[in-house]
């Protein structure tokens, strides 16, 4: 056997989503797996992105990305605000996510999202913060 990287995310894809359900299945789990990404759009220009995936009773938010010229003008909470509510109704306990300290630990916090804990870094920019939000 030989360790190798590979760049063909649809092989790897079906490979995952395969393994992934059928170790759920044996543990007697309920996957609930779904991903997302949600977008606004300005003249169609994109203002801002959110995306993840939701599985088991948890829902967890990878990228949030708003363009230069549309931060702090709302696009950002419209975006959590989507995925929170895309979600709340379909059997998911909660909402995590993680940022780093440069990004938006304070953001998150004054949507209701609780700290559960931090990882420091050497460089405080770089700490990791993780957070969560019961649905």
């Amino acid at each position: 056997m030989e360790i190798r990287r590979i760049d063909d995310n649809e092989k790897t894809g079906e490979f995952i989503n395969r393994e992934f359900t059928e170790y759920a299945v044996d543990c007697e789990v309920a996957l609930n797996f779904e991903e997302f990404t949600f977008a606004i759009e300005d003249d169609g220009k994109i203002a801002g992105i959110i995306t993840g995936r939701a599985y088991y009773n948890e829902v967890h938010i990878g990228d949030l990305i708003i363009g230069k010229d549309y931060r702090r003008a709302g696009v950002g909470s419209r975006l959590v605000s989507a995925v929170e509510d895309a979600f709340k109704d379909k059997g998911y306990e909660k909402i995590a996510l993680t940022t780093f300290g440069f990004q938006a630990p304070e953001f998150y916090k004054k949507l209701g999202y609780e700290l559960e804990f931090v990882r420091e870094d050497k460089d405080p920019k770089l700490s990791k913060y993780f957070y969560l939000k019961r649905i």
